[in-house]
């Protein structure tokens, strides 16, 4: 008798990781080996905020009821595109932490997000003067710098601090810190 095959976990992605932005390849890869399936387009149920933070990279923030209910796509995966997903994103360094998330279209099941990490969500909330986004579009995503192009000499962590402590005098949803 075979071991049965673990249940895939349920993704919400609303950033990068869509089709048409810069990480989509990675989901790419897996579906092509069969660890991923696209599931469809979504949105939250409940409203939270969506930011950019340094270099127009998006944050969903776990502040539910600020902000705007979140559209995106949800995508089941294996345990190894987890694995490669949760790199991806840092979680083991503190840039996102993947956590529950109800939507729209299936209230019932266990989905998860990856969220900006708790450290600093409230204060990029403060830094994006408590303005978000309902859908990461190309036009959001304008300046966005790929994580190659970023300087290597500092963590992505300092980065966001940065950020968030860089003066907001121009347009919130603008304004980037100079990174040296």
């Amino acid at each position: 008798m075979g071991v049965p095959a673990a249940k895939p976990a349920l993704i919400f992605t609303y950033g990068t990781l869509k089709q048409g932005f810069s990480n989509h390849a990675l989901l790419q890869d897996m579906m092509a080996t069969g660890d991923a399936t696209f599931l469809g387009c979504c949105r939250t149920r409940r409203t939270l905020p969506l930011v950019c933070g340094p270099y127009r990279v998006p944050f969903l923030l776990n502040l539910p009821g600020r902000g705007d209910r979140v559209s995106g796509e949800i995508y089941a995966v294996s345990a190894a595109a987890l694995a490669r997903m949760d790199e991806l994103e840092g979680v083991t360094r503190g840039h996102y932490e993947r956590l529950p998330i109800e939507i729209e279209e299936r209230p019932e099941e266990a989905v998860e997000a990856y969220y900006a990490h708790g450290s600093y969500a409230e204060a990029l909330w403060r830094r994006s003067g408590e303005e978000g986004y309902s859908c990461y579009t190309e036009k959001v995503a304008k300046g966005y710098v790929k994580r190659k192009d970023r300087p290597q000499h500092i963590t992505f962590l300092d980065q966001i601090r940065l950020f968030i402590s860089s003066d907001t005098s121009s347009s919130p949803k603008s304004a980037e810190p100079a990174l040296i």
